[in-house]
């Protein structure tokens, strides 16, 4: 999806992206941030507010268009299972919506707890609820969701200890990816024909007014669906633990 400027134009106006950056730089407001990791950044970073940050992600061009936008900072290809950095580099690592997508998320998990300092936060957002397990995660390649419970276990396991738990998405976002993914399949079966680069960047330019605002205003509704609802109906919860 890199390779796609439709995608890029638009992924940094999602409701939900906008929702998790706001919601990890506030669990990190008030630290003393040395220097932080990043771990599968990608195009859409949810930490911009430190210079003192490493961006890493698997993919090489996901980096360097992230490079050439943003600029300040380092960039590193890394694979999150087999971080090429030494042990107590890293005053706060944050991963947000990365662990569902790799096939040994403890090793992960343990990757990010050695290269903290002692002592060191972990940020990481993550899908919740198994039994919100439907096509929206299939189609974004996620291998699992997780109950909160698990989570908790798999930071213990990695020497991490679990300090705050926070509600990030509820369960009205769950049921717009839903129903979002269901158009996508829909209108790829409706679609005939192809459409000229330059037709679709005219499109482009006419809708991401419109995008944008409707964003701002769903963001809203979400942010507001998620602050009244129980956390055990959320979609995305985070939580920051200490290196122990």
């Amino acid at each position: 999806m890199f390779e796609n400027q439709q995608y890029i134009a638009l992924k940094n106006l999602l409701y939900n992206y906008r929702l998790r950056k706001r919601a990890v730089e506030k669990a990190l407001s008030g630290e003393e941030m040395i220097l932080t990791l990043e771990v599968g950044s990608g195009i859409s970073p949810v930490v911009t507010i430190t210079d003192l940050i490493v961006y890493t992600d698997l993919s090489f061009l996901a980096v360097r268009l992230l490079r050439q936008s943003r600029r300040k900072g380092y960039y590193v290809v890394a694979d999150a299972m087999n971080l090429p950095f030494k042990e107590d580099s890293f005053s706060h690592a944050v991963a947000s919506e990365v662990l569902e997508h790799l096939p040994d998320d403890g090793r992960a998990l343990r990757e990010m707890a050695a290269v903290l300092k002692r002592p060191g936060r972990l940020i990481v957002t993550f899908p919740h609820r198994r039994d919100y397990f439907t096509l929206d995660d299939a189609f974004v390649g996620h291998y699992r969701r997780y109950e909160l419970n698990e989570m908790c276990g798999a930071m213990e396991a990695a020497g991490l200890h679990p300090a705050a738990v926070e509600k990030v998405l509820g369960p009205l976002e769950k049921v717009t990816m839903m129903v979002a993914v269901g158009c996508i399949h829909l209108v790829r079966k409706l679609k005939s024909g192809n459409v000229v680069p330059s037709e679709r960047r005219g499109r482009l330019d006419r809708i991401l007014p419109f995008f944008k605002w409707a964003n701002c205003f769903y963001a809203g509704l979400v942010w507001l669906d998620t602050r009244v609802m129980p956390r055990k109906f959320s979609s995305v919860l985070l939580m920051k633990s200490e290196k122990k």
